[in-house]
């Protein structure tokens, strides 16, 4: 009896897979089996390190170590668990891109006033300021934030044709600094760099053997020109001296190109420290010098303030939770945050660590000395330990300095706040892990002279690459870090003209260099300014402002203020006491004026 056929093959002949294709086929499947677990276990996997690292307990905390033993010729080594994350030594091609900016010297500051604004009535301030008119302002918050409010005084008293009292520090506020005006500032070069353009005065005026009693009042934050002339101006020409208390931005962002130009002749040029503090300033500029030919200067808020106010997380577990927690109850008003939700959106400042990381990954070698100007860090050496590791060249004013050259300046944090704006405005680069005060008026002035390179964190798209850096190479890591950073590091019309606080994007006091015997033009933009063709704008300059006589101010005009009457944002007199007006919870906003 015949075999039965198997369907699918001939008549006759059994299917056998033959052993040369069996074993190959085998192996294949297994290595593909094994690839595959590969895979899930990576995927799946948690990160290797935290990225809120740097407040955690000594015990979980993720830290960075030279490791002699990893083969990797002395590269910094993260771990955590046992696990690592390198960190390469060494910088990238285009070193000198971390210094310099290709086209920087294409742009310069530029703050003369127009001749409309010096014009055969404007040419002095002798005959723009009109008599009776006197203007005394108390400034507001730490040496930063009061600074922009001298800056917008003069504005004032210019657009009010008033003399201008040498503003009054505040002296009573959370940073309890004592210094006045001539104490931290060259008072008599600002008194007379600005001559043509304000009447400023030392000390309030006398009539009659006696001070002239100050009306007081309070002007809504970004107060117009209009604004001024409505509001101000009258009581100005019945008290004749207006004491506005508080003072910090309370001028408008946006002025006339003459205007903006003025601010810039303040801030840059006629506020000098005294001779002192830009002594010792320019001394430890030299010493920093000597050990390298460039170094970064890195200002650094991570006070426990700071954080508590932030509303953000850093990994320090209950200790940390609880420890913040304690600090935001003192102030009321202060809402409970998401913490996640703030790294996403990029309002936390971020950590020493991810400081050194950023710049690490940028191109800066571990070897480059780095100036840290800082406050009281939270959780101390522990939190400032990773960035040291990735740093060693680590220098503070306090090590750089003897005690006998700090000690005149150490109950006094304006002024030591002042030594350390000067190292940081003369170093070769410039970072801040915040977006206060100092790092915005830094932002400004780096600008306005050469552009020197200047980071800004692009905080909002660097959250996502820190979380997830543990499951990447170093070099994918810098590679990403370059990518995110690429328009935040100081260089020429990297922001629109116009756009963004005005102490940090100067843009009606920075002109471009033109070919030939042409003129060089602002790059300030509006929509009404011809553009050249280039592209970038030539600044329209507006009329000056007129010297407005009594009568003319008696038709003031309210209509662009009748918005925030409505608020009650209208000045009113205030009690001879300024720190019963002071708001509801002063001492948070003058904590993160700086």
């Amino acid at each position: 009896m015949g075999q039965p056929r198997r369907r699918g093959y001939p008549h006759g002949h059994h299917h056998r897979c033959p052993r040369r294709i069996a074993l190959p086929a085998a192996a294949l499947a297994l290595l593909f089996l094994a690839v595959s677990l590969l895979s899930v276990s990576l995927l799946s996997a948690p990160p290797l390190a935290d990225p809120r690292t740097g407040l955690a307990t000594s015990s979980s905390r993720r830290f960075l170590r030279r490791d002699p033993t990893n083969g990797s010729g002395g590269e910094l080594e993260g771990t955590e668990s046992g696990q690592a994350f390198n960190v390469a030594t060494h910088g990238w091609i285009g070193q000198d891109d971390l210094w310099h900016s290709k086209l920087a010297s294409n742009f310069y500051g530029c703050c003369n006033s127009s001749s409309k604004y010096l014009g055969p009535f404007f040419s002095d301030s002798s005959i723009t300021t009109q008599p009776e008119r006197y203007l005394i302002v108390v400034t507001s918050g730490g040496l930063n934030q009061q600074r922009t409010g001298i800056v917008d005084a003069v504005v004032a008293a210019r657009i009010l044709n008033a003399t201008l009292v040498v503003p009054k520090l505040d002296q009573t506020s959370f940073w309890k600094d004592s210094s006045n005006f001539s104490e931290i500032f060259d008072i008599d070069w600002f008194i007379s760099f600005l001559a043509k353009d304000v009447k400023i005065i030392k000390e309030p005026p006398v009539k009659g053997g006696k001070v002239m009693k100050p009306y007081k009042m309070r002007v809504p934050r970004k107060c117009t020109p209009r604004c001024y002339l409505n509001r101000v101006l009258p009581a100005l020409l019945k008290k004749h001296v207006i004491r506005m208390t508080k003072y910090d931005y309370r001028l408008s962002n946006k002025l006339d190109t003459d205007l903006q130009k003025l601010r810039c002749r303040v801030n840059y040029h006629a506020l000098r420290f005294t001779d002192p503090i830009q002594e010792l300033g320019e001394r430890l500029i030299q010493r920093m010098r000597k050990k390298s030919r460039y170094f970064v200067a890195l200002h650094l808020r991570f006070e426990p303030d700071m954080l508590a106010f932030s509303g953000c997380y850093y990994g320090g577990g209950e200790k940390e939770r609880r420890e913040l927690a304690a600090i935001r109850r003192r102030w009321r008003t202060l809402h409970i945050r998401d913490p996640e939700k703030g790294r996403r959106q990029g309002r936390c400042p971020l950590t020493p660590e991810e400081v050194g990381l950023m710049l690490r990954a940028l191109g800066y070698r571990s070897d480059v000395p780095i100036y840290v100007a800082s406050g009281e860090i939270y959780g101390g050496e522990d939190t400032l330990a990773p960035l040291k590791a990735l740093f060693p060249n680590f220098h503070t004013k306090e090590t750089l300095s003897g005690d006998e050259e700090l000690a005149p300046f150490l109950k006094f944090s304006s002024r030591m706040a002042a030594i350390d704006f000067i190292v940081c405005d003369e170093s070769d680069a410039f970072v801040a892990n915040n977006i206060g005060n100092m790092a915005k008026i830094l932002a400004g002035r780096r600008r306005y002279f050469g552009h020197k390179r200047t980071i800004r964190p692009n905080s909002k798209q660097l959250y996502p690459l820190f979380m997830k850096r543990g499951n990447m190479s170093w070099d994918a890591f810098s590679a990403q870090m370059r990518i995110i950073q690429k328009g935040y590091m100081g260089d020429p019309m990297e922001i629109t003209p116009g756009r963004g606080e005005f102490h940090a994007n100067p843009a009606a006091c920075i002109c471009e260099k033109t070919s030939g015997n042409s003129v060089a033009k602002s790059i300030y933009r509006s929509n009404k300014e011809p553009a050249n063709d280039t592209g970038i704008r030539k600044a329209v300059v507006g009329p000056p402002y007129p010297v407005y006589t009594d009568e003319e101010a008696d038709g003031s005009d309210t209509e662009d203020d009748q918005d925030t009457t409505a608020r009650g944002e209208m000045i009113d007199a205030e009690p001879d006491d300024d720190s019963v007006v002071r708001q509801e919870d002063p001492e948070l906003e003058e904590i993160l004026s700086d």
